[in-house]
């Protein structure tokens, strides 16, 4: 990414944690590219064993100094990533959660009819583990730090098809507010990211997709997709301390699609 290594290495010496890389395509993997771009050290996760093989290059790739695994149903993980976290280097300065989840028979059906299973699992993944990963982060931003957090316009407004994970992520955008709040005094900024529509293995569970990102690219004023990349850098930036009086909002990063009818 030469646009990062010409704007210097402003990260150098920031240490922060990755939970989402699954893959190249991963939004999770365009933000550490660029976080990485601007020298920070990076502790990435993967859900499982299987997803292991995918994301060890990349992480090799970063010169990540932790891989961990981390699947946030499991009990104890997240807490045990922390605690590797804290054993190695003894503070924290970003944390990137990119991770949410819907079973396929509630995030297909309608919201009214979806089941309550289906509806605390989507709640826990989504939002919740967001929750918990800002109260294992804050003792270790003995200095400020940033969090940050993948949503996207459906909360906001309702998109055919986005279905229960539209109200998970409404839940994730106001705990970003209430975080941002409680959090704020101690110099640490919350974020929600809302990338536009982008081509990735999460959103492959939402039907009709591809007609979403048409649509996406013929209204926006920009008239183009974003990509992980451009979400990466964008996120990056809000990580330097130049931005540390930016928090509690959702950032749209989709060539202004949002404000389009």
């Amino acid at each position: 990414m030469p646009k990062l290594r010409e704007a210097g290495k402003f990260l150098e010496g920031k240490k922060g944690l990755v939970i989402g890389v699954a893959n190249d395509q991963s939004i999770a993997w365009g933000c550490a590219k660029a976080f990485r771009g601007l020298g920070a050290d990076l502790a990435v996760t993967y859900q499982n064993e299987k997803a292991k093989r995918f994301v060890e290059p990349l992480a090799h790739e970063l010169d990540a100094q932790l891989l961990l695994p981390l699947d946030v149903l499991q009990e104890g993980q997240l807490e045990a990533v922390f605690n590797t976290i804290r054993g190695a280097w003894g503070h924290l300065d970003f944390v990137l959660h990119s991770i949410a989840f819907s079973p396929k028979e509630a995030l297909q059906g309608r919201v009214v009819d979806v089941e309550k299973q289906g509806f605390l699992v989507t709640m826990d993944v989504s939002c919740w583990s967001f929750i918990r990963t800002a109260h294992l982060a804050e003792p270790l931003m003995k200095n400020g730090g940033t969090l940050f957090t993948m949503s996207y316009y459906g909360a906001q407004a309702v998109v055919e098809n986005y279905n229960i994970m539209g109200v998970a992520k409404a839940a994730l955008e106001a705990a970003v507010r209430y975080i941002a709040a409680e959090l704020g005094p101690k110099g640490i900024r919350v974020h929600a990211i809302s990338p536009g529509p982008l081509s990735t293995r999460a959103a492959s569970g939402i039907p009709e997709f591809d007609e979403l990102l048409e649509k996406a690219r013929a209204k926006a004023p920009a008239r183009s997709l974003v990509t992980i990349d451009d979400v990466g850098i964008a996120t990056a930036f809000l990580a330097l301390d130049a931005a540390k009086l930016i928090t509690g909002d959702t950032i749209f990063i989709d060539g202004g699609y949002h404000i389009i009818d």
